[in-house]
């Protein structure tokens, strides 16, 4: 049903951070961060246009970041290889862990926020015990032969996408690591909400639905422009919509089960829209392009604003 895509534009957030290098709502949708080439991360009302607190601390420029389930902690990592891990409701830095020899080019919590895991350019992922006081990682993962472009975690398992081409997929529980080759570079993957599916963006315009386990083919999407810059993807807060960013400044929507392009979100500017940040239950989304983030909700979800006010 159309309504249940958030094709809906609400309003603009001029985040006043450069370039916005990444858009994330928390845990439980009520809020968003955004990093930027301004070495900060913010925390915002996305509904309301307010921003709430900005964390500093970065020597460069910010990447990536994540909320703890709890939304108690925020972690962030960036150009300057740190990886960071703020108190939400004070704004310090507490934690400052260097161990990478490249920009971390993306970051993630673990469920229980215990570990921190960060992947770099220098082709290494660091799990780091959030619960230490060493400033060390405590465990290594050093398969991919090129730049750790992209990170997904579940309860046991760990993705993390390389410029190689290859999907690396860690079960932490079993001790075990299953490969994938794409052909391409890989810029981003994620988990369907039963992890049993993979949806992975590569440097030849295609984004493709894989068969955890055994790796098998299970779609493509394609009618996005995407061969020269990290974009992200991600499935809607009930897996029935794939969203990607494109290089002409536009948003594509697919239905799960289709090929074809569903919606085209229009280009409002000349640059790629790189990050996505789907809303953990309903149909509303966030995009993010140069230094604007725009709030997308669902005609429905829309018009019954329009009623209730």
């Amino acid at each position: 049903m159309s309504d249940s895509y958030p094709t809906a534009f609400v309003h603009n957030m001029e985040c006043k951070q450069g370039a916005v290098r990444a858009v994330r709502f928390n845990a439980d949708g009520k809020y968003c961060m955004t990093c930027g080439a301004d070495k900060s991360v913010k925390l915002w009302n996305p509904y309301r246009n307010v921003l709430i607190k900005t964390y500093g601390g970065h020597g460069y420029e910010v990447l990536d970041c994540m909320a703890s389930t709890d939304n108690s902690q925020i972690c962030s990592g960036g150009m300057d290889k740190l990886v960071a891990v703020f108190d939400v409701a004070t704004g310090q830095m507490f934690r400052r862990l260097r161990g990478h020899n490249g920009r971390v080019n993306a970051v993630r919590f673990n469920a229980d926020a215990s570990i921190v895991i960060s992947a770099s350019t220098d082709a290494l992922v660091h799990l780091w015990d959030n619960r230490s006081r060493s400033g060390s990682p405590c465990q290594t993962l050093s398969d991919s032969t090129d730049s750790v472009q992209t990170l997904a975690v579940s309860d046991h398992c760990i993705l993390a996408g390389s410029l190689d081409g290859r999907i690396y997929c860690y079960d932490i529980r079993k001790g075990s690591l299953h490969i994938d080759f794409m052909g391409k570079s890989v810029t981003c993957v994620a988990f369907t909400r039963d992890t049993q599916c993979l949806l992975v963006a590569t440097l030849d315009s295609t984004l493709r639905l894989i068969d955890r386990d055994t790796g098998e083919l299970l779609n493509e999407y394609t009618g996005h422009t995407n061969t020269e810059y990290k974009l992200e993807c991600c499935l809607g807060n009930n897996d029935t919509q794939v969203v990607c960013g494109s290089e002409d400044g536009s948003v594509k929507l697919w239905d799960f089960t289709d090929t074809d392009v569903k919606h085209t979100l229009p280009s409002t500017g000349k640059r790629a829209v790189h990050s996505i940040a789907y809303h953990p239950t309903l149909p509303c989304m966030l995009t993010a392009s140069e230094a604007t983030v725009k709030l997308w909700k669902s005609n429905q979800d829309v018009k019954q604003h329009v009623t209730d006010t």
